[in-house]
């Protein structure tokens, strides 16, 4: 029997032998269900409204289940607009108001198929679980819909409720509300497989909409580390960050979406490189800017001036962590500015820009005092940006380096190898680790750089593990030897510009090197599969994401703007609900046009694994929670039969 200080605990909540039997009902019931099904994505990037577009089609399960309830009954067009009611209903609803020359009608009959979809991607779940799903003062009426039983009234019962839905005028909101639930139900757990920041115009948006969301956790990419470093007020993260959204022209989420003031910095780079024509320092622009325009010439000048911060302050770091191994990164000394050279791992390439009129040859990682003034007041403005702080607590409290779940291993980058599978021996924090042990330390350490630096390991300046983790060459969210900034910026022969991956990438093609991890973490080589972002699989060059015989997924598909040339497509998917696991390889998304229209192409469905029998919630890890959640209420129901608690009626 459960501990009786415990049991005294749990009879708070149930009172009586009555209560605590209901519970085991209630529990056994949820255990008998089919398990929910689990997406899982990485490698947002900032593309804010693709990825918001793949949840709320459920990447195309949703029309799937369309096609299966209306293939023989709509024509495929109305089965296309029923999809895009589902997944932007704001949008088609606008559309219909112009277009439909009676709206009521067209209302009735949308509900009638809204309601069957919405059945149908809720039969996993306890009618209390679908219920808690349902929007607010909405809830009822829907839950009356979805769950009448008597055949015989049932059409006049329907009719009776969406004629008063249509009556009181309610019909937008109540078709909003369905499409949305719809949308959340077809989804019952979310796994971000790392990197929502960078490149794309808004990570703050993608948070904001995750924070509202039922059930999603995160396995931190090295792009999101290097903005939780950022959070802590670490420099050499912060100019990292600034860096490259600059370079990809995001002012209106940097200045407006996280209220970070680049006032200082945009001064002084005007002032400094205002006769700096500074061309390849020119930004990307995906996505224009709407609130915070700012021209091309002085984002590039912005964008040198806090690279060539960045490169001192890495310089200061690098040399206050010898155990980081990163010396070779040390280039700003190596400089030759009369021969227009620098010397990268003993080899002279030819500069293509020999302005630094802030870098002292006697002393080039020293910020000068303005710089200084500068980095002061950036570090000011993300420590009190209250919108990014949230976003970064969040990022805490859902996530971690790795996650194990139902059988399977979640992470972003990789597990440090050498050529012959080996896990390498990292030596920080005056230990030395590997493997699993090494992720837990790192996800300790980073925890504690953030929440409690003076109790942490970490010496320096707290968050530099953070950047560590973000272009350190044993780095489990690298997994590169090295990251060329520098000679990307300043040197024209591509051959500088190389980032040689680690063993990992090459060892993960065959099968026993995945095996191998999976037992390192405790899971069955022979079932479990790992989940992997970080590097894009360039489909057009015939790459395949499924890699080690089946054990191991790459799902970093390009859903960024900046990778799709190089991947041909626009990101994966992959499913796992209690039939099979499934990969969805997605075309680019196509924005909202301004005569209200959008384009919708479904993903297509690849099944890469189809379970022996259906999976059901016993069968899960939340299954083995909640069977010793019925086992501890069994011990309550034997104290109360035994006498040891009082029962409270």
């Amino acid at each position: 029997m459960a501990d009786l200080k415990y049991l005294e605990l749990l009879a708070k909540d149930y009172p009586n032998l009555e209560a605590a039997s209901a519970e085991i009902i209630n529990l056994n019931a949820i255990l008998a269900l089919p398990k929910g099904t689990e997406y899982f994505l990485s490698d947002l990037h900032g593309e804010h409204e693709a990825f918001i577009h793949m949840l709320k089609s459920a990447s195309g399960t949703i029309r799937m289940k369309i096609d299966e309830h209306y293939g023989g009954i709509l024509s495929e067009q109305d089965r296309d607009d029923l999809a895009a009611l589902i997944y932007n209903p704001q949008a088609e609803l606008k559309r219909r108001h112009k277009s439909e020359a009676d709206f009521n009608k067209w209302c009735t009959t949308v509900i009638y198929r809204l309601i069957t979809i919405c059945q149908s991607v809720s039969t996993k779940y306890t009618r209390s679980k679908v219920r808690k799903r349902l929007p607010g003062n909405l809830a009822y009426a829907m839950d009356e819909l979805l769950h009448a039983d008597d055949e015989a009234n049932k059409n006049h019962y329907y009719e009776a409720i969406i004629s008063s839905i249509i009556e009181c005028g309610i019909a937008d909101r109540f078709i909003v509300a369905m499409a949305e639930a719809i949308s959340d139900l077809a989804v019952d757990h979310l796994h971000i497989i790392g990197d929502i920041f960078d490149r794309g115009a808004h990570p703050d948006q993608i948070m904001d909409f995750l924070m509202n969301y039922h059930d999603v956790d995160f396995q931190w990419g090295n792009h999101d580390i290097v903005w939780m470093g950022a959070a802590t007020g670490n420099w050499a993260c912060i100019t990292n960050i600034l860096r490259m959204n600059i370079s990809y022209n995001n002012f209106d989420m940097l200045e407006v979406g996280y209220g970070i003031n680049l006032r200082p910095l945009a001064t002084f780079a005007e002032r400094v490189y205002g006769d700096d024509p500074c061309e390849k320092f020119m930004p990307h622009i995906l996505d224009e800017n709407i609130y915070d325009p700012v021209s091309p010439l002085h984002a590039a000048q912005m964008h040198k001036a806090i690279a060539i911060m960045q490169f001192k302050i890495e310089g200061q770091r690098i040399k206050a962590h010898p155990e980081y191994g990163m010396e070779k990164r040390l280039l700003l000394d190596k400089l030759n500015l009369k021969e227009g050279t620098v010397t990268v791992e003993g080899k002279v390439w030819p500069l293509r820009d020999t302005n630094f009129p802030t870098v002292d040859p006697e002393d080039p990682y020293r910020l000068t005092p303005e710089e200084e003034q500068v980095m002061e007041s950036l570090e000011a403005s993300i420590l009190n940006s209250e919108k990014l702080q949230r976003h970064i607590q969040f990022l805490f409290s859902h996530g971690a380096l790795y996650k194990k779940i139902n059988g399977n291993l979640l992470y972003h980058g990789c597990v440090p190898m050498d050529e012959q599978g080996e896990f390498v021996d990292v030596t920080l924090g005056g230990g030395t680790y590997r493997g699993k042990a090494l992720m837990d330390y790192l996800d300790k350490q980073v925890r504690a750089a953030y929440f409690s630096p003076d109790e942490s390991q970490e010496v320096g300046r707290s968050g530099d593990l953070m950047w560590y983790l973000w272009e350190g060459s044993n780095s489990p969210l690298f997994g590169k030897e090295k990251m060329t900034t520098f000679e990307r910026l300043f040197i024209a022969d591509k051959a500088s510009h190389k980032e040689p991956t680690r063993p990992y990438y090459k060892l993960i093609r065959q099968k026993e090197p995945v095996q191998h991890i999976l037992r390192e973490f405790g899971l069955d080589p022979n079932h479990g599969k790992i989940l992997n972002g970080h590097v894009p699989v360039k489909i057009k060059d015939g790459e395949s994401p499924i890699k080690g015989g089946g054990l191991l997924y790459v799902i970093d598909g390009g859903i960024s703007k900046a990778y799709q040339k190089q991947t041909g497509i626009a990101g994966y998917t992959f499913i796992f609900n209690s039939r099979f696991m499934a990969l969805a390889e997605h075309k680019p998304y196509t924005p909202l046009q301004p005569d209200g229209t959008q384009t919708f192409t479904s993903p297509t469905l690849q099944i890469v694994d189809t379970l022996p029998e259906r999976m059901l919630i016993i069968d899960t890890d939340q299954g083995a929670e909640l069977v010793e959640q019925v086992n501890d209420m069994k011990s309550l129901c034997d104290a109360y039969r035994h006498g040891l608690l009082k029962q409270q009626y």
